[in-house]
């Protein structure tokens, strides 16, 4: 297995990734590293949306503007080489406005009269140019990273609201955070059947952080996947939420994983079809390892992938797989399902899948669970007082459960 080196090296060039994943980036960055790619996540916040709006129109979807301004932004500082540059815009190749952002990428680095740098995209898709050049043991970081990030997530937001002394958590999560990155920069520990052992170390350790043992109402966060995972997408929702008492749910990056490969495995053929199969039986496999482990220590555990599939019924999961699609109703039932009554919808505004397969379904789920779903749409203009708003809306709803 490639060995990844602390610095950059000669002959790679520098992979620059937008933010999208707060909880997965600082581990997963690692799937993107060989021999030809040095990646980089962008951190920087400044005029990050107003530099957005000058290069694109805003009528297109707020996490188009603000990773394109990020990357704008951080190209203008002059610490990249643009000439040995790579600017690595993630997209599915979804019949959604995200299906757009690598050709309005190209534009805006055209407009603005930067040159050298090359945009490059991750993609499934058979056919798809200018792809990230995967290799088997990139496969394998991103694997390892994917479970462990999920895990981290699902810890962090359940001992976080609850801790004696404050800033217990974060240190918690860093300390296996620098752990993890060794491991995983090194290829040591990489071995899977050794996850379940390590699942319950890094459970054991959370759980010995001091906990206050007050009860807080748990609200749900469900929705489009970058305005789910990212705070600059989401005003930073899941600080406002724990700052007003709240403990927050977001359910794992792996659900997404294995909801694309099963809504896209159909379109395959061949050995793409093949590998579609196998990854989803691996991931999915571990997955329920992973939450069966939480649930044994005492942890909140959500429901698996393959149960809530089923649950969410066969009919739409043959026909829904726009965007996030059936995965948010599946969301959804599943918070309901285990005692998360109240749930944000967040999306960005005009996301049309999400307003289908979000909004479209919230209702009826309301009334056969007696909850209740407050939907969210983000756009550059949009006040965070509005927002405040909404959530306190949420907050202070008193449900029946008649």
């Amino acid at each position: 297995m490639y060995q990844i080196q602390k610095e950059q090296v000669a002959g790679q060039k520098t992979l620059i990734l937008p933010s999208m994943f707060d909880y997965h980036y600082p581990l997963l960055k690692y799937a993107f590293c060989s021999e030809e790619y040095y990646p980089v996540v962008l951190d920087n916040a400044e005029n990050i949306v107003e530099t957005g709006l000058k290069h694109v129109n805003n009528d297109m979807c707020f996490p188009c503007i603000i990773d394109i301004g990020q990357i704008i932004c951080a190209l203008k500082t002059g610490n990249f080489d643009l000439n040995n540059t790579l600017l690595l815009m993630p997209t599915f190749g979804e019949c959604c406005l995200g299906s757009n952002y690598t050709e309005i990428l190209k534009k805006v680095l055209e407009d603005a009269g930067i040159h050298g740098v090359k945009v490059i995209t991750f993609s499934m898709k058979e056919g798809e140019t200018n792809k990230v050049h995967m290799q088997y043991f990139m496969y394998m970081r991103a694997f390892f990273s994917m479970h462990y990030c999920d895990l981290l997530l699902y810890l962090t937001l359940q001992i976080r609201p609850y801790e004696v002394s404050k800033g217990d958590t974060d240190r918690c999560r860093q300390k296996w955070l620098d752990i993890l990155s060794e491991e995983l920069r090194t290829g040591t520990n990489m071995n899977p059947l050794l996850l379940k052992r390590r699942f319950k170390t890094i459970i054991s350790d959370f759980a010995a952080i001091p906990q206050t043992g007050e009860k807080k109402q748990r609200i749900g966060i469900v929705g489009e996947l970058f305005t789910r995972y990212c705070h600059f997408a989401n005003r930073d929702i899941v600080r406002y939420l724990e700052d007003e008492g709240c403990e927050v749910f977001i359910n794992g990056l792996s659900s997404y994983f294995l909801y694309y490969m099963d809504t896209h495995k159909k379109y395959a053929e061949g050995a793409m079809r093949f590998g579609y199969t196998a990854l989803s039986v691996m991931i999915g496999t571990y997955q329920k390892i992973l939450l069966r482990t939480l649930r044994k220590s005492g942890m909140f555990a959500f429901t698996d992938y393959g149960t809530l599939k089923k649950a969410i019924g066969k009919e739409k999961a043959e026909l829904d797989s726009v965007g996030d699609g059936w995965l948010i109703s599946m969301d959804t039932l599943g918070c309901f399902q285990n005692g998360i009554r109240k749930i944000l919808g967040v999306q960005a505004f005009r996301c049309i899948p999400s307003h289908i397969y979000g909004r479209g379904q919230y209702m009826s789920m309301m009334r056969k669970y007696h909850g209740r779903v407050v939907s969210l749409d983000f756009d550059s203009s949009l006040p965070d007082v509005n927002i405040q708003n909404r959530i306190q809306l949420l907050i202070s709803n008193v449900i029946d459960d008649t």
